[in-house]
Formats: C-alpha cells, structure tokens, sequence
C-alpha cells in the first residue's frame, strides 16, 4: 500500500470476474464451461471475465481444447478461514471483493451505528487513501488492505498516540510470522529494508467517545515495476506470508492493542515503539505549517505520540496533523 502511486485503479467491470478468479486462484486447470458454471455465467461470458483480470496484471495460460489456468496461484482472501483463526471474540470480518476504500466504506457504517469490533477486508481497493490527502496502490492480490471500527470512552483528544500504537500491533503480526526487520516511521509507516512495506491510516470522529475507523495496508506481494511507478523506496513480504493467516494476525493485534491503549493509552507502547523506530537519532527535517522547515535530529516520541526532534534551539514536539517528515539531505 506504498504512496504516491496512481490514486485510483478501475474496478472490475463484471462482478462475475471474482468468482471466476475464485475458481482458478488453485492454479490447476479449469475448462471454459466448468468456469462458466462455478461463476453463473454464459460460456461467452467467461472471456470477458478474464480480460477483467488481465486488465489487473494476472497471467493466463490458455490449454487449447481443454481451458484455462493461472501463471501462477492466486492467494485469494477467504472470510471463513480468517474468522476460523481469530483469536479475539470481539472481531467481527466481512469481505468485500472491491470498494473505493476500506476506510470510507466502514466510516459509513460506523455513522449507522455498526459496533465496536466490525472490520472489513477488501481483494481490490481503487481509490486507497492514506495521510494528509495521498493515495495508496492496492493492486488485486499484491496486499492486504483492512479497516477495523473501535469505539472508545476516550474523547478524539485522548487518541492522539493511536497511529503509532496500532504501528506497534501490525509489526508484532508481522514478526510473529517471520517477517525480520520491521521497523517504524513516525507517525503511521511500517518499514523493511529501508522500503515503505504498508501504512496505517486512523480515522477519529464523534464526541464525547470516539469511534475510531483504523485502515492498514501492508504489500504482500508487489508487481514487477511497482517500485517504478510509485516513484519511492518500498518493500513487500515476497509472498511469503499467506493473506488470510496475516488477516487474522494483524486484526488480533490491532484489537489487541486497541483495547491497550483503551486501558493505558500510547504509555504502554512507547518503549516498544522507540525500539523499532527507523530514524531514530537521524537527521530530519520537518516541513511545518506556514511554510515553515524545522532541521534537527530525531530524538523518539513523547508520551503522548508526538515527535520530538533535538534543534540547535532545543527540543521541539510536533503532532502528525500538523506536518510533514523526511530525512535532511
């Protein structure tokens, strides 16, 4: 889910494309008419299916005579299986084959009063956002993309530190399933070899308890050329990580960390945060509001979550609403 890649991505013209996709995700052969069953379709139809997904960058191979089969197997995301290997009874998934943004679509849920816990998953994400305005690529099967709903006593004040907790919670899920060198960039990235491997958008609204819409992505497998296109240093799992067993993962963690922070606030995860943070002691700059450029080095977070960067004039806090972090040249 790296930024600045195109900010939307057409959808797939025949909502029949997925079942489709469904039934060759095994990469073992299927023939045109045992497709055209599975998916509900005429015989004709099953050709403009699989435009769809080529349009998308998956590789057919086609058998005369005898049909169809994936290049390669296609890791689809199940529902069922992920709800199987949830460990928290509070979490309540739904998969949606595509939508503008997991976000958008859950924050209207969470304005109807959906409840604490509700989460949605998503095989094709279009129109991705991520902080301060900037799209994200979710191409179909190259990343996880979810948004989990959690209602808090808290006010929207009191979840400033949030971002950077649910950091902590998406680099446990990783580690814990082999993913080595996870680290975190203040306020809402997750990093690997120096490369934006996801992202962590939070969404806060209500009063005077806040509902909070949390959105990750993370790149499980990226397409040839992605790193091109998006114009920056990004890293993915190699598709070593199976989707479903990294759905259920990040979606305990997070309400793991949910319900922490709920109890604790960002306190309980700041030495864990500090410890994998990825420009700790390093040259910054930070571009702030009215146009002004702070330099100096950073120097961790605060109790709160805001960053603190050591000046020539001192330390100077700032809170991720306000600015905009890179290294110094």
């Amino acid at each position: 889910m790296p930024r600045r890649s195109p900010a939307s991505f057409p959808g797939l013209v025949h909502s029949s494309s997925f079942a489709v996709l469904r039934q060759l995700a095994d990469g073992r052969l299927r023939s045109g008419a045992a497709l055209a069953a599975a998916a509900g379709l005429t015989r004709a139809g099953v050709a403009p299916a699989l435009r769809d997904l080529a349009a998308h960058g998956l590789a057919f191979e086609t058998v005369r005579g005898r049909g169809y089969r994936l290049a390669r197997p296609f890791d689809s995301l199940d529902a069922a299986a992920i709800r199987a290997a949830l460990a928290a009874p509070t979490l309540r998934p739904e998969l949606v084959d595509e939508c503008e943004s997991t976000n958008a679509l859950l924050a209207g849920r969470a304005a109807a009063g959906a409840p604490s816990g509700t989460a949605l998953l998503c095989e094709l994400q279009r129109a991705g956002r991520g902080r301060r305005g900037a799209g994200w690529y979710s191409g179909l099967g190259s990343s996880l993309t979810l948004s989990v709903l959690w209602r808090f006593e808290r006010s929207a004040a009191g979840l400033s530190g949030l971002p950077l907790a649910i950091g902590v919670a998406c680099a446990r899920a990783l580690e814990s399933l082999g993913a080595s060198d996870v680290a975190l960039k203040w306020p809402n990235d997750i990093v690997r070899a120096g490369g934006k491997l996801g992202g962590i958008l939070v969404e806060v609204s209500g009063s005077p308890h806040a509902a909070a819409v949390i959105g990750v992505g993370i790149n499980v497998r990226l397409p040839a050329g992605a790193a091109r296109a998006i114009g920056r240093p990004v890293a993915d799992l190699g598709g070593a990580v199976p989707r479903n067993a990294l759905a259920a993962r990040v979606l305990d963690e997070v309400a793991g960390a949910a319900a922490a922070f709920e109890r604790d606030g960002f306190g309980a995860f700041r030495t864990e945060w500090l410890r994998r943070h990825a420009w700790q002691g390093r040259r910054v700059r930070v571009l702030a509001p009215a146009q002004r450029t702070v330099d100096g080095v950073a120097a961790g977070v605060a109790e709160d979550g805001a960053l603190i960067v050591e000046t020539p004039d001192g330390p100077e806090r700032f809170h991720a609403a306000e600015v905009s972090l890179r290294l110094a040249a």
